[in-house]
């Protein structure tokens, strides 16, 4: 007798098909993966039970970007460092949270790539119940196989990314993911215990007009932003103006959105920080890769996001992300071409 069919697709499969589709493929970057989908599982957990158990709040000391440090983004780094550190398959790790690249322990193997990583993004939401995320990024290490990994194999542009994504923590849990073969979700099903295929091949929509930014910063913005917010709240049939704004002040949980329902998601520069605030390692340049992979773009207004020469661990840069027209779009304001 036959078994019925199923159309279940998860996680683990879609990564063992998609690696498959490499030349020359050895499994370690599936068992990479698999190992990243462990830790958004642990963290998941604890982020849900957060309310109950003492693990909210701040712990009263600030990372090396100067913010403070939340008791659950300590938990989420040492899980996602833990799930990892042993597995073979990495040479070293990045976190936002950590001022210098964190090595592989002596005790273990070491592998051929490298993870770049913000363990959990819009931690400053934490304590309001906000979606909150993990955004990451995986790179081919350049340094001799077999030794330590070095800061030189972490501080890479984002177009020499295999793979980057995140895990959004809202009211449902996804897994969002490229290896630059398209954009896909995963959805976590409770009763399985696995990520399961709910969006496949996503691409970022033209239809809805959105503008995602913190207009309380507006004052402190170059002209070229200030024009531009001013265009897209100015009615215009023609154009589909106004736009409608968007925020909720948590990365992950404000640029999936767009990616679902279009839009562009702002975080500018200001007058007394050029360079804005977000990091270019762990969180614009996986954004952007996905972005891109999406049929969308991100810049910093001048330049490609993927196409930045970092120089600096923890680099900061202004962001603009979401649908390719009105990065485009931004831009010509912002370089005073309109």
């Amino acid at each position: 007798m036959a078994l019925p069919a199923t159309s279940v697709t998860t996680l683990e499969r879609h990564i063992i098909e998609q690696e498959r589709r490499f030349p020359g493929a050895t499994g370690q970057f599936s068992g990479l993966m698999y190992s990243l989908t462990l830790a958004a599982k642990i963290v998941q957990k604890e982020v849900r039970r957060a309310g109950i158990v003492n693990i909210l709040g701040r712990l009263g000391r600030q990372n090396i970007q100067g913010e403070e440090v939340q008791k659950l983004d300590v938990y989420a780094h040492r899980a996602i460092f833990e799930a990892l550190d042993h597995t073979g398959h990495l040479c070293v790790m990045a976190s936002e949270e950590v001022d210098e690249i964190i090595p592989i322990p002596k005790k273990f193997p070491v592998g051929k790539y490298v993870l770049n990583f913000d363990p959990l993004d819009g931690s400053s939401n934490i304590d309001a119940n906000v979606s909150i995320g993990t955004i990451f990024s995986v790179h081919r290490r350049v340094t001799p196989e077999g030794t330590p990994g070095t800061k030189e194999d972490v501080i890479q542009p984002g177009y020499k990314q295999v793979a980057a994504g995140y895990v959004l923590y809202g009211s449902s849990t996804m897994f969002v993911y490229t290896t630059g073969l398209g954009v896909h979700g995963f959805t976590l099903d409770p009763s399985l215990g696995e990520f399961v295929l709910s969006h496949e091949n996503i691409q970022i929509s033209d239809d809805k007009k959105i503008y995602s930014v913190n207009e309380g910063n507006y004052h402190s913005w170059d002209e070229g932003v200030q024009r531009f917010v001013d265009y897209v709240k100015t009615p215009d049939k023609a154009t589909r103006r106004p736009y409608s704004a968007r925020y909720i002040g948590s990365l992950v949980a404000d640029f999936h959105r767009n990616l679902l329902y279009g839009g562009i998601f702002m975080y500018p520069g200001s007058k007394s920080k050029p360079q804005g605030k977000l990091r270019l390692l762990y969180e614009a340049a996986p954004l952007a890769f996905i972005a891109e992979q999406a049929g969308g773009r991100a810049s910093n207004g001048y330049q490609d996001i993927m196409k930045i020469e970092p120089t600096e661990l923890h680099q900061r840069v202004p962001l603009f992300i979401g649908t390719k027209s009105d990065v485009d779009l931004v831009e010509e304001f912002i370089q005073g071409k309109r």
